[in-house]
Protein backbone atom coordinates (compact mmCIF):
# COMPACT_ATOMS: atom_id res chain seq x y z
CA UNK A 1 0.00 0.00 0.00
CA UNK A 2 1.44 3.48 -0.90
CA UNK A 3 1.89 5.63 1.85
CA UNK A 4 1.27 8.56 -0.15
CA UNK A 5 -2.13 7.34 -0.80
CA UNK A 6 -3.57 7.07 2.43
CA UNK A 7 -2.30 10.60 3.29
CA UNK A 8 -4.58 11.35 0.42
CA UNK A 9 -7.90 9.53 1.29
CA UNK A 10 -7.19 10.66 5.16
CA UNK A 11 -6.95 14.62 3.67
CA UNK A 12 -9.92 13.67 1.76
CA UNK A 13 -12.15 12.63 4.70
CA UNK A 14 -10.85 15.39 6.65
CA UNK A 15 -12.67 17.78 3.96
CA UNK A 16 -15.52 15.76 3.96
CA UNK A 17 -16.35 16.03 7.79
CA UNK A 18 -15.13 19.73 7.58
CA UNK A 19 -18.02 20.12 5.14
CA UNK A 20 -20.35 17.93 7.08
CA UNK A 21 -19.57 19.98 10.10
CA UNK A 22 -20.52 23.06 8.38
CA UNK A 23 -23.57 21.79 7.09
CA UNK A 24 -24.53 20.51 10.85
CA UNK A 25 -23.89 23.79 12.18
CA UNK A 26 -26.27 25.41 9.62
CA UNK A 27 -29.07 22.70 10.46
CA UNK A 28 -28.53 23.80 14.29
CA UNK A 29 -28.77 27.75 13.26
CA UNK A 30 -31.99 26.21 11.16
CA UNK A 31 -33.86 24.85 14.10
CA UNK A 32 -33.10 27.09 16.59
CA UNK A 33 -34.93 29.64 14.08
CA UNK A 34 -37.79 27.50 13.84
CA UNK A 35 -37.95 26.51 17.60
CA UNK A 36 -37.89 30.33 18.39
CA UNK A 37 -40.53 31.04 15.61
CA UNK A 38 -42.97 28.23 17.23
CA UNK A 39 -42.89 29.68 20.66
CA UNK A 40 -43.47 32.97 19.39
CA UNK A 41 -46.19 31.47 17.63
CA UNK A 42 -47.79 29.23 20.57
CA UNK A 43 -47.41 32.56 22.38
CA UNK A 44 -49.70 34.75 20.03
CA UNK A 45 -52.31 31.83 19.56
CA UNK A 46 -52.68 31.47 23.29
CA UNK A 47 -53.20 35.65 23.48
CA UNK A 48 -55.14 35.19 20.61
CA UNK A 49 -57.30 32.75 22.27
CA UNK A 50 -57.71 34.62 25.36
CA UNK A 51 -59.30 37.86 23.13
CA UNK A 52 -61.87 35.37 21.21
CA UNK A 53 -62.93 34.40 24.47
CA UNK A 54 -63.27 37.59 26.11
CA UNK A 55 -65.03 39.33 22.89
CA UNK A 56 -68.89 38.98 22.90
CA UNK A 57 -70.86 40.21 19.05
CA UNK A 58 -73.55 42.07 19.83
CA UNK A 59 -77.12 40.24 18.95
CA UNK A 60 -77.59 43.59 16.62
CA UNK A 61 -75.92 46.17 14.91
CA UNK A 62 -77.23 49.75 15.97
CA UNK A 63 -76.84 52.26 12.84
CA UNK A 64 -77.62 55.64 14.04
CA UNK A 65 -80.07 57.48 12.23
CA UNK A 66 -78.86 61.02 12.42
CA UNK A 67 -75.71 63.19 12.19
CA UNK A 68 -73.41 62.52 14.77
CA UNK A 69 -72.73 65.28 17.08
CA UNK A 70 -69.16 66.29 18.39
CA UNK A 71 -70.42 65.24 21.69
CA UNK A 72 -70.64 61.43 20.34
CA UNK A 73 -67.76 62.21 17.81
CA UNK A 74 -64.95 62.46 20.89
CA UNK A 75 -66.94 59.54 22.79
CA UNK A 76 -66.44 57.45 19.77
CA UNK A 77 -62.78 58.61 19.47
CA UNK A 78 -62.09 57.83 23.29
CA UNK A 79 -63.61 54.14 23.00
CA UNK A 80 -60.98 53.30 19.57
CA UNK A 81 -58.65 55.10 21.99
CA UNK A 82 -59.62 52.55 24.96
CA UNK A 83 -59.81 49.23 22.59
CA UNK A 84 -55.98 50.56 21.21
CA UNK A 85 -54.86 50.47 24.63
CA UNK A 86 -56.57 47.41 25.84
CA UNK A 87 -54.47 45.49 22.84
CA UNK A 88 -51.41 47.08 23.81
CA UNK A 89 -51.64 46.10 26.99
CA UNK A 90 -52.62 42.49 25.99
CA UNK A 91 -48.98 42.65 24.54
CA UNK A 92 -50.19 43.22 20.66
CA UNK A 93 -48.48 46.03 18.62
CA UNK A 94 -50.64 49.32 17.51
CA UNK A 95 -48.25 51.26 15.72
CA UNK A 96 -48.26 51.34 12.01
CA UNK A 97 -45.27 49.93 11.27
CA UNK A 98 -46.17 46.33 13.38
CA UNK A 99 -49.94 46.42 13.99
CA UNK A 100 -51.17 43.09 15.14
CA UNK A 101 -47.95 41.89 15.80
CA UNK A 102 -47.19 40.03 18.99
CA UNK A 103 -44.67 42.59 21.25
CA UNK A 104 -41.85 40.00 22.48
CA UNK A 105 -39.60 42.19 23.45
CA UNK A 106 -40.94 44.70 25.77
CA UNK A 107 -42.46 48.64 24.84
CA UNK A 108 -42.64 49.72 21.49
CA UNK A 109 -41.48 53.61 21.22
CA UNK A 110 -43.62 53.27 17.54
CA UNK A 111 -46.70 52.59 19.95
CA UNK A 112 -46.26 54.50 22.95
CA UNK A 113 -45.96 58.00 20.68
CA UNK A 114 -49.00 56.93 19.20
CA UNK A 115 -50.55 56.40 22.64
CA UNK A 116 -49.60 59.72 23.60
CA UNK A 117 -50.53 61.33 20.80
Amino acid sequence: MDKRNVFVQIEQIEEQMGTIYGELGQMKRQIVELLEENKRLSIENQQLRKLMKMDTLPAEVIVPQAPITPAQAKELTGEGYDNLTRLYQEGFHICNVYYGHLRTEGDCLFCLSFLNK
